[in-house]
């Protein structure tokens, strides 16, 4: 298994594995090619990847405000779980998070992975707060839909 920083050549192939993982996402707003490249030209070592025989089997997204680190984007192949990849990018996403002054680790989990994803953060010793209410404000409506179907 090899873990690196991933460039928007590997575009393609990050979009093609979260739709394997069945990961939403934005392919025409904050997730566009643009998007993603101006993201890593920001912040070039916020964008990890997992591969396997030169094949892109795990990604992960960080984002940090100086006080908190945010862990975004954790997809691992369905064929390749159960082999550490998703702990792995955890681990090397705070390791990233620490060097840029983060000693909050948060995690976003989407519905549809709910308990899969809170098994796996609780295994690396995340814990769940359930008191938090998350509110997000958007410059575009490219969330709308998907914040109406929760409400």
């Amino acid at each position: 298994m090899e873990f690196r920083r991933r460039t928007i050549n590997d575009y393609k192939a990050m979009i093609k594995l979260w739709s394997r993982a069945g990961l939403s996402f934005k392919p025409k707003g904050r997730d566009s090619e643009g998007s993603i490249a101006r993201q890593m030209q920001a912040n070039p070592e916020f964008f990890l990847g997992a591969s396997e025989d030169n094949r892109l089997v795990g990604t992960v997204i960080v984002s940090c405000d100086m006080r908190r680190g945010w862990i975004n984007r954790l997809a691992v192949d369905p064929d390749c779980r159960h082999k550490g990849i998703a702990k792995a990018l955890i681990a090397e996403s705070e390791k990233i998070l620490r060097r840029h002054g983060a000693r909050i680790f948060c995690a976003p989990i989407d519905d549809f992975h709910e308990e899969m994803s809170k098994k796996r953060f609780r295994e690396c010793g995340y814990v769940e707060h359930r008191g938090i209410i998350y509110f997000s404000k958007r410059d575009s409506d490219e969330g709308l839909a998907l914040l109406s179907a929760y409400n």
